[in-house]
C-alpha cells in the first residue's frame, strides 16, 4: 500500500522478498480494509480464485488506497494515520438463511450480474441480527432487502481470518479473535 500511494510501484505489486510460507503462495481471496482513526478509508477485495494469496493482498492494498470509488486516494501525508486490516477468506458455500451466524459468517448474495459481499466483522460492528445482515448484503448487491427469498438469488457464506495492524500498534496480538471455522 505504501509503495502504491507513494507512486513507486504499480498497483499489482510483486512481493520484494518471496515468502517461505507456502500458505501465502496458495490461491486465495482477501479483502483489504483501510481505516483512518475510527473511519473507513478504503476497502477492496477479491473472492478466492486462482491467484496466490500474497498477490491478491498486495493488489487489493494498492487498490483500496487508490481506487476505492467511495473515497479520494490516500495521500502520502495520511500514511502514518492509516492502518490496514486484512481479511483472508474461505471459499464461499451455499447457506440457508437460518444457518447464518453474524460475526462468524461473511455473506455473498448474487442474482444474475448483481453481487454484494459483506465481511463477518460488519455484522459485529453494527450489531446486526442474521436477518438484518442478510438484508444489508442484498442491498449491497443492488437488490431489494428481501431479495434473498427469491429462488433466483443465491446466498453464500464464508469465514475470514482477520489480521489488523491496529492491534499490533497497540501491542496486542495481530490477529483478531473472529471465528474462522467453516
Amino acid at each position: 500500500m505504501i509503495a502504491a500511494v507513494q507512486g513507486s510501484q504499480p498497483l499489482v505489486i510483486p512481493p520484494a522478498d518471496p515468502s517461505d510460507d507456502d500458505s501465502l503462495r496458495r490461491p486465495g481471496g482477501a479483502f483489504v480494509t483501510l481505516h483512518r482513526e475510527s473511519h473507513l478509508r478504503g476497502c477492496i477485495g477479491q473472492l478466492p480464485g486462482e491467484e496466490p494469496l500474497i498477490d491478491v493482498v498486495a493488489h487489493c492494498a494498492g487498490m483500496a488506497a487508490l481506487e476505492d470509488p467511495r473515497f479520494r486516494p490516500v495521500t502520502p501525508e495520511e500514511l502514518a494515520s492509516v492502518y490496514i486490516e486484512i481479511s483472508v477468506l474461505s471459499v464461499p458455500h451455499d447457506v440457508a438463511p437460518q444457518d447464518i451466524v453474524p460475526g462468524t459468517h461473511g455473506l455473498l448474495v448474487s442474482r444474475a450480474s448483481q453481487r454484494g459481499v459483506l465481511l463477518p466483522q460488519v455484522a459485529t460492528r453494527f450489531g446486526w441480527s442474521a436477518l438484518r445482515f442478510l438484508e444489508e448484503t442484498c442491498v449491497k448487491a443492488g437488490l431489494e432487502p428481501h431479495a434473498w427469498k427469491d429462488p433466483e438469488t443465491r446466498v453464500q457464506a464464508f469465514t475470514a481470518e482477520i489480521f489488523s495492524e491496529r492491534d499490533s500498534r497497540a501491542g496486542e496480538p495481530l490477529k483478531e479473535s473472529y471465528s474462522i471455522s467453516t
